[in-house]
């Protein structure tokens, strides 16, 4: 068993959208949500257009307007969630020039989100993965971009002889992103409720103790 083969479905549903005249862009962010949040609870295969618009209190024929298909849905909430995160990640490490601290703001930030919202997480973490194409799209150039954050700080650390020179720093960022994937997916399985955000420290601590310069 994996965890795509554990129903994710206890995420409770939002209230539906109420019809509204709202500007095109309140209403297209209002089918992505509702769509975040189908997609979390029915599955993304299976959950249907219908469901999505009948969750943000529009027509199905309205949902087309902004959205080419399902798969344009999904494909729309990786893409905007990606660019949101990207930027946050940015603006955490801007001010900061010590390697370690960048890595733990960037660890901190990418939980915090990932924790804030868990039906977002679910989409994330597991209705994403579930298809080829999609994974495919997971590791386009938004996430290289991403890496890119977590790479250049352990770069940094490499080039100021605090972490060790012997290691790729894309492959040491794949390690540490894939740590942080890791305790997301859990957190999102396990029946406790806690803080996902806690567990970003102690995820950098135990990576950079292996990275150190020795």
């Amino acid at each position: 068993m994996n965890i795509h083969s554990v129903p994710v479905n206890a995420v409770a549903r939002r209230p539906r959208a109420a019809q509204t005249d709202a500007p095109p862009t309140s209403k297209r962010e209002a089918i992505l949500r509702a769509a975040i949040d189908v997609f979390a609870d029915r599955g993304y295969f299976n959950a249907q257009v219908a469901d999505v618009a009948r969750a943000a209190g529009v027509a199905a024929g309205t949902v087309y307007l902004y959205f080419k298909s399902k798969d344009d849905l999904l494909v729309s909430i990786f893409d905007r969630s990606m660019r949101d995160g990207l930027e946050a990640g940015r603006c955490a490490v801007a001010d900061l020039h010590d390697p370690a601290e960048r890595l733990r703001r960037l660890a901190r930030g990418h939980l915090a989100r990932l924790g804030a919202d868990r039906s977002l997480a679910i989409v994330f973490q597991v209705e994403l993965r579930q298809s080829t194409k999609f994974m495919e799209r997971f590791s386009s150039s938004l996430l290289r971009d991403y890496l890119g954050l977590i790479r250049e700080a352990i770069a940094d650390g490499q080039r100021a002889g605090t972490f060790r020179s012997d290691l790729k720093p894309t492959v040491a960022a794949k390690m540490l992103f894939g740590a942080l994937d890791e305790m997301a997916t859990n957190w999102i399985l396990s029946r406790r409720r806690y803080s996902l955000e806690g567990d970003a420290d102690a995820v950098v601590d135990l990576f950079l103790n292996g990275a150190r310069a020795r």
